[in-house]
């Protein structure tokens, strides 16, 4: 193995895992974005984005230093060592969490077909099931291919969408900037509850953490992590910036720049980007499911793993079918970060802050 592609696995994939995690449909589209830190205006918005890209970091660094440690490589171990016999609470939690996303991938991938192609929502929604389904099925490797490939994909494609912005209207972010106040008001709250939710994906990735060699591994590649997966938003938040207030409403805010940017095969590669931002964060969130039972003794070939995938999305699709990607966003994610922040994030600081670790039981790698 090169010396590049090894230290690509170890620092740089669970960064890139977590970032396929959080994206989501939500962030890829900036309809997150818009809820959660386009109301704190520019200067709040990019404070919040500090935020919690800070809380991402730490918390990231301490989760993979800790699974690392206790040789967790699932969520349920890994909450079985943070919480003891309570560790059940996250499971609920994580559950609707899955619900959830999933339903936001689903409502985003239907909206993205309808915006640009004229098709039903539902046909949109059934494309990514079929293509999450078909990625799951071959484990690990399959996956992290995913996060890899699809990462390339989606950092060219965010830095051309900011370079073709500032050509196009530049001087609209210039002037929103040069307006906007100074922070103030909730930008913080903003911040922690878009972090909260979030950083669930630290634990959703542990399976692609087998490749550390050691604690400092774990904290390297916990700390990358949040600057990885905060700096598309933050180009993508910029260049917001120019079309407020009317485009914190939009239900696709990419839409509504894209139309603006007046480049039709831009329009069309930006949205089939989303949709590849989409396949891998609903593989990771499903992929860990996978990860849970096979580590509870499953033996999962293929056939078996697409079939748990099915099983699961096809619910959460439902219900992004009924529901919609403004509604799911607004209402599920603000009750959802608190929950996660009790159950999950305190506990962590709690455990680390008194050095209350528990026993180590370190695995070798699994394919």
């Amino acid at each position: 193995m090169s010396r590049w592609r090894d230290r690509f696995r170890r620092y740089l994939l669970p960064g890139l895992a977590f970032k396929a995690v959080v994206i989501g449909g939500g962030y890829a589209t900036g309809r997150e974005i818009a809820e959660f830190f386009l109301p704190a205006g520019a200067w709040g918005g990019l404070a919040a984005m500090l935020l919690a890209t800070i809380v991402w970091a730490v918390v990231a660094a301490l989760t993979f230093r800790l699974a690392h440690h206790v040789g967790a490589r699932d969520y349920r171990h890994f909450f079985q060592a943070l919480l003891g016999r309570w560790w059940v609470a996250f499971e609920a939690a994580y559950a609707a969490f899955v619900v959830l996303v999933l339903a936001v991938f689903g409502a985003a991938a239907g909206a993205i077909g309808a915006a640009t192609l004229g098709l039903a929502p539902l046909v949109g929604t059934v494309a990514l099931l079929v293509g999450i389904t078909g990625c799951v099925a071959f484990g690990n490797v399959g996956v992290e291919r995913v996060f890899a490939w699809v990462s390339l994909l989606l950092y060219a494609t965010y830095a051309a969408f900011l370079a073709l912005a500032f050509a196009g209207f530049g001087d609209r972010v210039a002037a929103g900037f040069a307006a906007a106040p100074a922070p103030s008001g909730d930008w913080a709250l903003g911040g922690l509850t878009y972090a909260g939710y979030n950083i669930v994906g630290a634990v959703i990735v542990l399976p692609v953490t087998r490749h550390f060699r050691g604690a400092r591994d774990a904290l390297i590649a916990g700390a990358i992590a949040g600057p990885l997966a905060m700096l598309p938003a933050l180009l993508f938040f910029v260049s917001m910036v120019a079309f407020l207030p009317d485009v914190a409403s939009a239900v696709l805010p990419s839409d509504y720049i894209l139309a603006r940017l007046g480049q039709p095969l831009f329009h069309l590669l930006f949205q089939l980007m989303i949709f590849a931002a989409l396949l891998e964060s609903g593989t990771g969130a499903v992929h860990a499911v996978n990860e849970r039972v096979a580590r509870a003794g499953v033996t999962l070939t293929a056939p078996r793993r697409a079939a748990l995938a099915l099983a699961l999305l096809l619910p959460c699709m439902l219900v992004a079918d009924r529901v919609g990607l403004v509604t799911l966003i607004a209402a599920g994610y603000r009750a959802l970060a608190w929950a996660l922040i009790a159950i999950y994030v305190l506990p962590l600081l709690w455990v680390t802050l008194l050095r209350a670790t528990p026993a180590r039981a370190p695995l070798p790698e699994t394919p």
